[in-house]
């Protein structure tokens, strides 16, 4: 039963009986939606709580509305992918792997693809398309959804827990799961508040930062490509001795920086190494293919052969027609020049540029606008094996409110549903 006016489930001054509920959920998104639904499968009554007017609002925007749902990768690179923190998240993907929720959609009858890199997207290129499956098994499950309810406290007596809404209304159960997300993408309803919350109950929070968020450049240059995507290039960021090289992928150029699947994926490390220090140095290399030993040769065979060529033609051999103004004028050469009369010294300026491309990264934009919010409550304080709180038993976490985020291609989706699904399980598995 969906409930879009919570008034006719909670009149004034009243609460759901504690006998009445087993199991209280807060946040619709990815982990809220599959907590509920396992829960509900194990024959709980549960209740589902969500801020928003609607369901898995962050869902529909993830890979640009196509929804990148998981990954085909096994579970050794998913524990990779998430560093440090991967380990703590290997009984969660054994309780529900990418295998897992692949068939829980294809049984629905939302068959998935694979794409480049194991990416995996449902047939229909629709995020609304995973949505809908997800609401629809809620509602098989009977399971009650209160809309436009924001949580503000949650207080435990004895053995049951107060939510206190923003309404003034209250509602208790004797087990909750926190799945509120990160700080991120606020329009879609996560503001932090889970954060808060888990902090007033004792939880230790992981100061959170921007993650899979676009870089700030100092230089000007980048608006006179802004929209421009590179493809097939290598990325080397560079900081006090540091270097992070990335794999042969996309970037894309913005008013104010760079983006793309290099960049976000990359970017929660620089994001700190440029809070750490004044500015972080990004190479691009627009011709990884080719050591510039190669390069050099390619060049001098190519004069040698296109010699009464103009510079500006002459590049467009090695550039995308848009970069060239830029290039002749970073160099500053005349583009009426022949190819033939360029100096030792220019040659060996537009192979290193072409190379080593810089840009300056100072920062990056905030994390309101991040897709994925790092940071959270502490792993330390949650048992890995069940999602359940070392601090308030009966107290669970699931998704992007953990510390614990990965690079883009779909595991972050996937730990939100893995860890969801466990915590579901488990809360609904210890209800007495």
């Amino acid at each position: 039963m969906i409930i879009r006016d919570t008034s006719h489930l909670f009149p004034s001054h009243t609460s759901i009986n504690k006998w009445d509920v087993s199991l209280i959920i807060v946040g619709a998104g990815a982990a809220g939606m599959m907590a509920a639904i396992r829960a509900a499968q194990l024959n709980q009554n549960v209740v589902l709580l969500e801020r928003n007017n609607s369901l898995g609002k962050k869902i529909l925007l993830t890979g640009k509305g196509r929804c990148n749902i998981t990954n085909s990768a096994p579970l050794e690179d998913f524990i990779a992918k998430f560093g440090r923190q991967g380990q703590f998240l290997r009984s969660a993907f054994q309780a529900f792997s990418n295998q897992d929720l692949i068939d829980f959609f294809e049984n629905k009858g939302l068959k998935m693809k694979t794409e480049r890199q194991g990416r995996v997207f449902p047939e229909t290129d629709r995020a609304a398309s995973v949505v809908q499956v997800l609401k629809s098994a809620l509602l098989q499950k009977n399971i009650k959804i209160l809309f436009n309810s924001r949580l503000m406290a949650v207080k435990k007596e004895g053995d049951v827990f107060h939510l206190h809404l923003e309404d003034g209304k209250d509602v208790c159960a004797k087990k909750a799961i926190l799945a509120t997300g990160g700080a991120s993408y606020k329009d879609t309803g996560s503001r932090g508040d889970g954060f808060r919350i888990a902090q007033e109950l004792g939880h230790t929070i992981i100061p959170l930062r921007a993650a899979l968020v676009p870089l700030k450049t100092k230089e000007s240059w980048v608006r006179q490509v802004q929209g421009l995507t590179l493809k097939n290039i290598r990325l080397s960021f560079v900081c006090g001795g540091k270097e992070i090289v990335s794999d042969i992928g996309e970037l894309l150029f913005t008013h104010f920086g760079v983006s793309g699947p290099l960049v976000l994926d990359l970017s929660g490390a620089i994001v700190t190494l440029a809070k750490e220090h004044k500015g972080v140095k990004l190479l691009i290399d627009l011709k990884p293919g080719l050591s510039t030993e190669q390069l050099e040769k390619r060049i001098l065979r190519d004069i040698s052969s296109q010699g009464n060529k103009n510079i500006k033609n002459f590049l467009k051999e090695f550039l995308p027609s848009s970069m060239i103004p830029l290039f002749i004028g970073l160099l500053g050469l005349d583009e009426d020049k022949r190819c033939a009369y360029l100096t030792q010294k220019e040659r060996n300026c537009l192979i290193r540029t072409l190379k080593e491309l810089p840009l300056t990264i100072t920062g990056s934009l905030p994390l309101e606008e991040a897709m994925v919010t790092a940071g959270g409550v502490s792993l330390k304080e949650i048992n890995p094996r069940t999602m359940e709180s070392r601090i308030v038993p009966g107290l669970y976490f699931a998704g992007e409110i953990i510390d614990a985020c990965a690079p883009s291609g779909g595991f972050n989706l996937q730990q939100a549903f893995s860890t969801g699904y466990l915590a579901g399980e488990q809360a609904a598995l210890c209800v007495k």
